[in-house]
């Protein structure tokens, strides 16, 4: 079969996933993906899941063509496991490499919307990580900044017809499934996935957009608990 195979990796949620994907998304398949959600750490289990699918695949690393890999927002240390992986795999096998962010990819997992689609995640600390798109002549269209925002000022900011999908709906269902403009993607019809990443890293291929491993960041949105302490005791140092 023509096109790229690519090996991919999600880890910005819990529930983590691995692909290779071969071909793009109009057109390409999925060769193998494994999900798993894991009571460890994905740094136990990442690396060990790559080797497995390339196994049962019958895949080496000849054959790897890119790596893809989730950007975020989503679990800092998920993310940061995840993007070191990928990195190394890539440095180490000679391949390009691509970043995805993970609200894209949920959006594109509604492919053909007619309305508006609203991705989210579950941010904690009573905020979801939000982004609007809508599907412009078979391509996404962002509508705006991702947000780190609470969900009823998420909520106030719907006010035509909009397709919410991603886990960040279960977190708050009373406010998005009673919303008159809102309808809810079940959370296990449509989760991030490694296999999205895939297609998508190779459509930024198709489009000359290769990363250096050194140039990819993940996008956090908002700051990391360690950084708002290390700011708090800056900013009580200097006010001694």
């Amino acid at each position: 079969m023509d096109g790229l195979l690519i090996l991919s990796i999600e880890t910005s949620t819990g529930c983590g996933s691995v692909a290779l994907t071969r071909g793009n998304l109009q057109d390409g398949t999925v060769v193998a993906e494994y999900t798993h959600r894991p009571n460890i750490t994905h740094s136990r289990r990442l690396l060990g899941l790559v080797d497995h699918i390339m196994t049962i695949a019958e895949v080496g690393w000849q054959d790897i063509d890119a790596v893809s890999v989730s950007l975020g927002p989503g679990s800092f240390t998920g993310l940061r496991i995840g993007l070191a992986a990928g990195k190394g795999l890539a440095m180490a096998a000679g391949r390009p490499l691509t970043g995805v962010l993970t609200l894209e990819t949920l959006a594109w997992q509604c492919w053909g919307a007619e309305r508006p689609v609203c991705s989210l995640l579950d941010a904690r600390k009573g905020q979801v990580y939000a982004a609007r798109y809508r599907f412009v002549d078979g391509n996404l269209t962002p509508q705006g900044d991702t947000l780190a925002l609470g969900p009823e000022e998420l909520a106030d900011l719907i006010d035509t017809p909009t397709l919410f999908v991603g886990p960040g709906i279960l977190a708050y269902p009373e406010i998005f499934q009673n919303h008159p403009y809102i309808d809810c993607v079940p959370q296990g019809l449509v989760h991030p996935r490694a296999s999205m990443v895939g297609f998508l890293g190779a459509k930024q291929i198709a489009e000359n957009r290769i990363s250096t491993p050194g140039s990819l960041v993940p996008c956090y949105v908002r700051a990391s608990e360690a950084q708002v302490n290390r700011e708090k005791k800056q900013h009580s140092a200097k006010g001694q």
